[in-house]
């Protein structure tokens, strides 16, 4: 009985005789608390009633009795009373909505993003797709339907941008169940739950329109004739064979004697990149800082960055129908065509993931006088002199 139970003063569990599981623990500092021992997938568990006596024999025997039922039917307590006291966390706290937690983690992860500008390009399609539908809704309240109702009218039609919503959205919805804003599943996962519900559409393979490395001399020379700072740019990161991102966002501060020295947070592999600079794109670092002197890029204008569309739309004057970002191929065909550089030299000359265990080694000596070589190779093709070379020792 109740007197009992006040009286028990020996630190340790006691069994209630007419409800299996159910125990009495006494502490050492002999506060008492009800403990319900059950067995669930072959471990063995207690939940915890509460103490005793502000929970009552009775009331400890109503819980213990319900908590037997959830494991007769497969169900495991504990976890039942995490979601409970969860949700009741959840529905006592503000409500934040899908677009400020949205804005919050573009703000937060922003900086760690390669390019930028993808931060303006994550908040246009969330304020074009997104807030529309869900934007004023809790992190909690997002459902299946809401996102099949934000990808159905591009799925087919901009299949690409309808991905990268998607992706994006995801992305928040993780981040808002691990920081404790959503209880629930993710309903923007494709493995497994949007697969289901959306056709899969088949992506072509595509590659970035290269032009064949045997025409480039003639679009340098082209090139040179131009003296605006896209042109520069462009000559610049023809010869590097770097992204577009990589030369647009570059600053004087990062070359040092005739190295430059990219930051990881600005390469697509996340790690720091040197590139030996040759004679020529000294030249071209030196005509645009006499053109924007005060500038902390090296391409600029009005001392902003390039856009990154710049180099493009000077390109297609040129050569139509070409893509910046296919002068990198252009490389790779003329070193394995025309050079004795190793394709690891040339990998990490354009910063690519080799395999790993060559990478490790590679990585352990100093390739830059190795890189140089293929880069002055490269700049000596680009500029004609490689052919002069030849004419005159012919």
């Amino acid at each position: 009985d109740i007197r009992t139970l006040k009286a028990l003063n020996k630190p340790q569990r006691y069994s209630i005789s007419d409800t299996r599981g159910l125990h009495l623990w006494v502490r050492p500092d002999l506060l008492k608390f009800w403990i319900f021992r059950f067995t669930f997938n072959g471990v063995r568990k207690d939940a915890s009633l509460g103490s005793f006596p502000a929970v009552t024999l009775v009331e400890a025997r109503t819980k213990a009795l319900k908590m037997k039922g959830m494991v007769l039917n497969g169900t495991n307590p504990i976890e039942v009373k995490k979601k409970l006291t969860q949700q009741s966390a959840l529905n006592s706290a503000p409500k934040v909505t899908f677009k400020k937690y949205a804005l919050d983690y573009i703000k937060t992860f922003s900086p760690q993003w390669t390019n930028p500008k993808h931060a303006s390009q994550w908040i246009n399609t969330m304020t074009t797709y997104a807030f529309p539908v869900i934007g004023s809704m809790s992190m909690e309240d997002v459902t299946t339907n809401h996102i099949i109702q934000i990808l159905s009218p591009i799925w087919s039609s901009k299949h690409e941008t309808a991905s990268r919503v998607r992706g994006r959205i995801s992305k928040i919805l993780s981040a808002s169940i691990t920081s404790g804003h959503r209880t629930k599943a993710n309903p923007a996962l494709w493995a497994g739950h949007l697969e289901h519900l959306l056709p899969n559409i088949r992506k072509s393979q595509r590659h970035h329109p290269a032009l064949p490395y045997a025409d480039l001399p003639a679009l340098m020379k082209e090139l040179a004739l131009n003296e605006c700072m896209s042109s520069l740019a462009l000559q610049f990161t023809i010869l590097n064979a770097v992204r577009t991102g990589e030369a647009i966002y570059a600053k004087r501060t990062e070359i040092s004697n005739d190295v430059w020295s990219i930051p990881a947070e600005r390469m697509k592999s996340r790690r720091p990149h040197q590139v030996p600079l040759c004679s020529r794109s000294l030249e071209l670092i030196k005509k645009a800082a006499a053109m924007e002197p005060e500038s902390e890029f090296i391409f600029s204008n009005n001392k902003e960055c390039l856009s990154s569309m710049a180099m493009l739309m000077l390109l297609r004057g040129y050569r139509s129908g070409m893509t910046v970002h296919g002068f990198r191929s252009s490389m790779r065909d003329f070193i394995a065509e025309e050079t004795t550089h190793s394709p690891e030299v040339a990998e990490m000359t354009l910063a690519h993931t080799i395999a790993n265990r060559v990478e490790a080694a590679y990585r352990r000596g100093n390739l830059m006088d190795r890189r140089r070589a293929l880069l002055e190779d490269w700049q000596d093709f680009c500029l004609g002199i490689a052919s002069q070379k030849d004419e005159q020792r012919q």
